[in-house]
């Protein structure tokens, strides 16, 4: 159940808001959809990573017109999957790379096939075997609500093949309860019992239930299980979730505290939706409030959870 609340005094946001990020050092390879119009996949990872100063090398898993939430009013887009052994070779060349050694952290999201997710482990294990405190953070793109929105065998791969090479996940409650083979969890507690079973040493579930029907990310380590939260949001854009995966792994190798790279990245992607819907923007409009990435000042709350 949720503990006492620890509500953050907006004094205490706006001191750790103001904070200057520290520099950077090292590259963050993402692995995910690729949209010509939007701000979704690797667009919005990438693009968060680099206005806060990490240099990005993309990996397209897929190539769209536009994000799939746009059919009814764009209609079908086509789908360009790279072939899977040009797939492979890419991800060779990479982990043979001489600046191979450059990178800190690998982030992968939305694959365009199970056989992706066989490259993705074999570049996540070349990164660690050359630096092995690279950061490896999987966003397990494959369903929501009470279905898979990708092929069965996808989501088994990417939890046989990359769960177990996590430091950190970033699922929303179907997608946490896929990974643990149990129930969809639906309350609090219920997220913090599925996260333990993943193994995985950091666990931020995504769009969790919070006191008083707000919504919030839920962050389970060894060190703390707090939830940060804000009020709900109606007809939100698509890539909070990608944006959310960005920013934690952002804070983590950045050296902040859990606390503070939880409420940071909350903080950001509320700040991001609300100004996105306030200008009445299909797509999160990153690219005129690169202050929020940096900077954000929105109002969260945190609470233990037990």
């Amino acid at each position: 159940m949720i503990g006492t609340c620890a509500q953050v005094p907006w004094q205490g946001i706006t001191r750790i808001m103001s904070e200057t990020y520290p520099p950077k050092s090292g590259a963050i390879i993402v692995l995910s959809s690729h949209v010509v119009r939007g701000t979704v996949g690797n667009r919005a990872a990438a693009f968060a990573l680099e206005a806060l100063g990490h240099p990005v090398w993309v990996v397209p898993t897929i190539i769209l017109p536009w994000h799939p939430g746009h059919t009814p009013l764009a209609g079908p887009g086509t789908r360009i999957v790279p072939e899977a052994q040009a797939f492979d070779n890419i991800i060779e060349n990479i982990a043979r790379a001489p600046w191979l050694g450059e990178v800190r952290g690998v982030l992968s999201g939305y694959l365009g096939n199970a056989e992706q997710a066989q490259g993705v482990a074999k570049l996540v294990k070349a990164v660690k075997a050359k630096t092995p405190s690279t950061i490896y953070a999987l966003d397990p793109v494959m369903g929501d609500g009470d279905a898979l929105y990708v092929p069965e065998n996808q989501a088994e791969t990417i939890r046989h093949e990359l769960l177990p090479l996590a430091d950190i996940i970033t699922p929303n409650a179907f997608e946490l309860g896929f990974l643990t083979k149990s129930q969809t969890p639906s309350t609090a507690g219920d997220i913090l019992e599925a996260a333990k079973k993943t193994n995985v040493s950091k666990v931020l579930a995504t769009s969790s239930p919070a006191r008083d029907n707000r919504i919030g990310n839920l962050l389970i380590s060894q060190n703390t299980a707090e939830i940060a939260h804000t009020k709900r949001l109606r007809n939100a854009p698509n890539g909070a979730g990608d944006l959310t995966a960005a920013l934690i792994l952002a804070g983590i190798l950045d050296g902040y505290e859990e606390h503070d790279a939880l409420l940071r990245t909350t903080a950001s992607v509320f700040e991001l939706l609300e100004k996105t819907l306030a200008a009445g923007s299909d797509e999160l409009l990153l690219e005129q409030n690169q202050e929020s990435l940096r900077q954000p000042r929105a109002a969260v709350e945190i609470d233990t959870v037990s």
